[in-house]
């Protein structure tokens, strides 16, 4: 066996298809000095049982369009480069739907779809049974067929990855564990094979598959990820089975379907999924199997077979368990880790990984050698997640549904069943009594809007349609516009930063000047190198030496790290996460101050408590920071209330406001008030790959400001450039009927020219509204946004729509500033 070299400048962890990819993709980008370890041989983990099927799915981002494009390309070409075959075949990917919340779903997705690369077409039940012979399909509604996608072979797609990777230089050693992950001041500098030969690096990157979260943890990162059983059944020979059948998925029986050496394979992705080793996978696992539960599946199996009862008729050739593993959210793990510096991942991929292995690969590669990722990673980033979401209790618990979600119906407003109440407001209690519907938020119980009793706060049926909290929810929205609403908001993420060098931090981090008198709150962007947001938020000023960061709960883990990652050799700054201490309570709407002024002595006058300004002030018995600010676009204030004060406070508000009107308002209620204004939420309407200036926040840039700030240069650059051809604008569907959630395809005079990031309904503007960046081949100029005509594709029918650069609902602000 060659010996190993002490040094190398990216040492990759895992032989799968991820790890093979990442190194494969690095050096196409010219790191050749990338070693390989794996602990037994290539695909020994789980790439040598999957199925590799090349089919996208429903996609609902650009950045899953991109991976997986990338991926199905690469495959479809990779053996002319290594010699090496990767048994790729089109044979085509067919979706069925038999009910019409299914086809509806389809529908709205395959626009968007189509507009990145994924030919996906509609085509009649008809049609389904010519391209699915062999299916029963008398219960199809529809089906959605991509000509150019189909399967692989998984062992092969490695062998030539390696291949391309050892062509660009990359060594790979199989039969070489991983012990340990070497460590300095914070920094991932090397590995510690079980031998006891230790390689030192720049670079550590797990590709360790269901094993990652253990090595993981050895070094104190945290990668909530969990192995679960995975069936799938191969029957014998079915005469007259063609080869070239296409790829089957049905959401009905959560079963996939494609030929087999002459046979058919039915994959189940089942409800009530069973965990897998929660104490930790063996290390000597190889090409293993798990003795299959006949009892549990045997039912999801009868259900599968369902849908080719002529399968039923031949024997059984091979009934197959083996692990896979699974995520919180049933997406990946990618990026550096907030524990260690230099230090990388890529696992979690929920069964996908043939599917999203080289998108996957090609993305971190990208991210260590340029510095940033070349896709939008909010959704993927291993930062997003806590401890919490690692622990036994919460893997064995929310694994049992993550199966199931795969391939099961999908819906807008669905959370997640298992593994709750993670993390709850300690005014929980009294919003479930006041009839709150929760949903999951990072973790977090949070009110989605509110029922008249507890007993009615439930959702009757799931539906891509108006659904029974619809008036509900409408209800509170017009309090908030003509009343006052209460908001429980302790999920927002608030840091404290505090030290002599606590300004130098936030002013190089911040776009907007920060650098303000004590008392002022600022809303900002953070830039990357290149100009893409890294976070928005507001930033308050409390003393010389002391602010206060408040953020989205979605962006928690990825803000922390990286005001920890950018303080400066020598500075002083200490980074407190008060989230849990802290009871956010937000009273918004025209009677908002009569409401504060029943119950503070304050002055809350306009003069006296300016917009964007933070006072600390009674309220009853209490005394706590308030902040006159609002993503609803009304007079209000977030009332920052210490934990053992917050239920005290939150009755007395409600005690007190009875007689105006008073209302709790959820998550629903947040979502449509703030697209009537068109407040942008990073990691939602606003990614990494987007910049401030084209989504129409250039008046929180301050390019002059002293000292400058990361991503300066960048967003000079762009705006230098004159009035974008890429911008954010706002849309109001004409026709109110139609309902809006996102990724709808925005047309300019009949052409396709962009898509929405995100809808809501508008009840005081009085349609669906949404907002979404547009690309021209000129500037996105007044006028034409003006003048359109503009049209939103809903579920395959074009609704007219009209487009606005300003927000359409109180564009002078004067709602917020009275």
């Amino acid at each position: 066996m060659p010996r190993l070299p002490s040094h190398a400048q990216v040492v990759i962890v895992g032989g799968g298809s991820i790890g093979c990819n990442t190194a494969y993709h690095l050096t196409k980008l010219g790191v050749a000095d990338v070693v390989v370890l794996e602990r037994d041989q290539l695909t020994s983990g789980t790439t040598w049982h999957a199925a590799g099927l090349i089919v996208a799915g429903l996609l609902k981002s650009e950045a899953e369009c991109e991976i997986y494009t990338h991926g199905r390309d690469l495959y479809a070409r990779l053996e002319e480069e290594t010699g090496v075959p990767t048994g790729f075949r089109a044979v085509g990917y067919l979706q069925v739907a038999s009910n019409e919340e299914r086809v509806h779903e389809m529908r709205r997705v395959a626009p968007f779809m189509r507009r990145h690369g994924i030919e996906m077409h509609e085509v009649s039940p008809r049609e389904v049974q010519e391209l699915f012979p062999i299916g029963d399909v008398r219960d199809v509604l529809a089906g959605f067929y991509i000509a150019e996608d189909g399967r692989a072979n998984p062992v092969d797609v490695t062998m030539s990855l390696a291949r391309g990777a050892r062509m660009g230089g990359a060594k790979i050693f199989e039969n070489t564990a991983v012990a340990e992950i070497l460590t300095e001041r914070d920094r991932a500098v090397g590995v510690r094979t079980a031998g006891g030969e230790e390689i030192r690096a720049e670079h550590v990157v797990i590709c360790g598959g269901m094993w990652s979260r253990q090595l993981g943890a050895r070094a104190g990162i945290t990668l909530p990820l969990q192995a679960a059983e995975h069936y799938y059944l191969i029957t014998d020979k079915i005469e007259g089975l063609p080869r070239d059948l296409p790829v089957l998925e049905d959401p009905k029986t959560y079963t996939y379907y494609r030929e087999e050496v002459g046979g058919l394979m039915l994959g189940l992705f089942e409800p009530g999924a069973a965990p897998w080793k929660l104490e930790g996978i063996p290390e000597d696992f190889a090409f293993g199997e798990i003795e299959p539960d006949w009892d549990r599946v045997g039912p999801w199996l009868e259900l599968a077979y369902s849908r080719v009862p002529q399968a039923m008729d031949v024997g059984v050739r091979k009934l197959f368990c083996g692990p896979e593993s699974f995520t919180p959210d049933n997406a990946p793990l990618v990026g550096e880790t907030p524990e260690l510096r230099n230090c990388w991942v890529a696992c979690g991929m929920n069964s996908l990984g043939i599917l999203n292995g080289a998108g996957t690969g090609r993305v971190l590669a990208h991210w260590i050698v340029d510095g940033l990722p070349p896709i939008d990673v909010t959704g993927i980033n291993v930062n997003r997640f806590t401890k919490h979401h690692a622990t036994p209790a919460f893997r064995r618990d929310r694994t049992t549904e993550l199966l199931g979600k795969m391939f099961g119906q999908h819906y807008h407003n669905e959370a997640p069943k298992t593994a709750r109440n993670l993390k709850r407001s300690v005014l929980y209690d009294r919003l479930k009594a006041a009839g709150a519907y929760f949903t999951e938020g990072n973790g977090w119980e949070q009110p989605d809007w509110f029922a008249p009793t507890p007993e009615e706060a439930r959702i009757e049926r799931l539906s891509w349609f108006r659904q029974n909290w619809w008036d509900w929810h409408a209800e509170e929205h017009r309090a908030a516009r003509e009343g006052v609403i209460v908001m429980d908001m302790s999920s927002m993420s608030k840091f404290s930063v505090e030290g002599p060098d606590a300004c130098a931090l936030l002013s190089r981090l911040s776009c907007n000047e920060v650098d303000v008198a004590p008392g002022r709150v600022v809303y900002t962007a953070w830039a990357n190198e290149a100009g893409g947001f890294e976070a928005d938020l507001t930033v308050t000023r409390l003393s010389e030496t002391r602010f206060l960061v408040v953020v989205g709960e979605n962006s928690h883990g990825h803000t922390e790290m990286r005001m920890r990652r950018h303080i400066g050799a020598g500075e002083c700054v200490t980074i407190t996460d008060i989230t849990a201490g802290i009871t956010q309570i937000n009273v918004h709407g025209p009677k908002a101050r009569a409401l504060m002024q029943r119950v503070s002595t304050a002055d809350l006058g306009h003069e006296g408590f300016p917009f964007m300004t933070a006072r600390e002030i009674d309220v009853g018995y209490w005394s706590l920071l308030a902040f006159r600010v609002t993503f609803v676009g009304e007079l209000g204030w977030e009332l920052h209330v210490p934990a053992t004060a917050a239920v005290q406070v939150y009755d007395l508000l409600m005690k007190a406001g009875r007689d105006l009107g008073v209302r709790n308002a959820g998550m629903q209620t947040l979502n449509s008030l703030r697209l009537e204004k068109a407040y942008r939420d990073f990691g939602i309407d606003v990614d990494n790959t987007d910049n401030p200036i084209e989504a129409g926040l250039g008046f929180a840039v301050k390019l002059d400001k002293p000292g400058g700030f990361i991503g300066r240069d960048a967003l000079a650059a762009i705006k230098a450039r004159g009035v974008p051809k890429t911008r954010m604008l706002q849309f109001l569907l004409e026709d109110p009927e139609p309902l809006l959630y996102g990724n709808e395809v925005v047309y300019l005079d009949g052409a396709a020219v962009g898509h929405l990031q995100v809808g809501g309904y508008g009840h005081t503007l009085g349609g669906a509204v949404g907002i979404g960046f547009v690309e021209l081949d000129r500037p996105v100029t007044p006028e034409i946004v003006e003048a359109g005509p503009w049209e939103v594709d809903v579920a395959g029918e074009r609704v007219p729509a009209r487009a606005a650069l300003r927000p359409m609902l109180d564009p002078q602000m004067a709602r917020v500033k009275c």
